[in-house]
């Protein structure tokens, strides 16, 4: 009986079913690392929004309180609401090459130096406008309030190839930047910048740029959809691998019994 029923199973140490048998083994843990890293996307997405949302909704700040020379935009600061008193410089402004509003048309962020009271420089993205043609020539840009000015926004960190992915490219039209980096626009200026920038949400002109959209928040729900999908594949496999087996057992022993009658038949002359 024991031989027989271990019979059965010659078939596993095919060719065939050995690469299946493999290809299986391999597929469990693979797919139990995929839900691991889903899982950790999801925590990482929730902490996210989590701390976007805290910070949008902080009471406003003096940019000062946050920000300083040479200062690294923390991920704690970053998004939180702050306030700055002073007077646009239009002389120095610039635009940001190759950004999208929200509806992904390609134009430029307007990059203005707002001159705080005791001279330092806080760098204001004012908002989008469109390309309007040719990218080689300083497009017309909406002034901003003239005069002494408060405003309202969002304090960013400086930009960088790595976090961005977008190129830092190198002799492009006057007064056009790719990246916006407190240390670079210093060095420009030759003033003392306020590390970071600072995404403006209030006042709102009628005829300025396109305001920024808020941040939002990232689909970490589909994150963890994910991760309970590449767990439950990890547990079908076994099983799917068993009813494989068991198939073939079963399609082994019918065809094992239609032979045995034709076999057996007696041979008529």
């Amino acid at each position: 009986m024991y031989r027989r029923g271990v019979h059965r199973y010659r078939f596993l140490l095919s060719r065939q079913w050995v690469i299946l048998s493999i290809v299986a083994i391999a597929l469990i843990p693979t797919m139990i690392r995929l839900g691991f890293w889903q899982q950790h996307r999801y925590e990482e997405r929730t902490a996210r929004n989590d701390l976007v949302a805290s910070a949008l909704h902080a009471k406003p700040v003096p940019v000062e309180d946050l920000s300083s020379p040479g200062h690294a935009v923390t991920r704690t600061e970053k998004y939180r609401t702050v306030t700055a008193t002073g007077t646009f410089d239009t002389a120095h402004e610039v635009v940001v090459r190759r950004r999208t509003n929200s509806d992904d048309e390609v134009g430029f962020h307007v990059l203005t130096p707002l001159v705080l009271t005791d001279g330092k420089i806080l760098l204001v993205n004012r908002g989008w406008i469109p390309a309007d043609g040719a990218q080689t020539a300083f497009p017309k840009v909406p002034a901003p309030p003239s005069g002494r000015t408060t405003i309202t926004g969002r304090l960013m960190a400086d930009e960088t190839t790595a976090a961005s992915g977008i190129k830092n490219v190198k002799g492009l039209p006057d007064r056009q930047i790719m990246l916006i980096n407190s240390a670079e626009e210093a060095h420009r200026l030759g003033a003392q910048v306020l590390g970071g920038y600072v995404e403006q949400t209030a006042p709102t002109p009628k005829d300025g740029p396109e305001q920024i959209s808020d941040p939002g928040s990232e689909d970490a729900p589909l994150n963890y959809a994910y991760m309970i999908q590449w767990w439950l594949f990890a547990a079908g496999v076994p099983v799917g691998w068993w009813f494989l087996v068991r198939r073939e057992i079963r399609d082994r022993e019918e065809a094992a019994a239609q032979a045995e009658p034709e076999e057996s038949a007696p041979v008529t002359v």
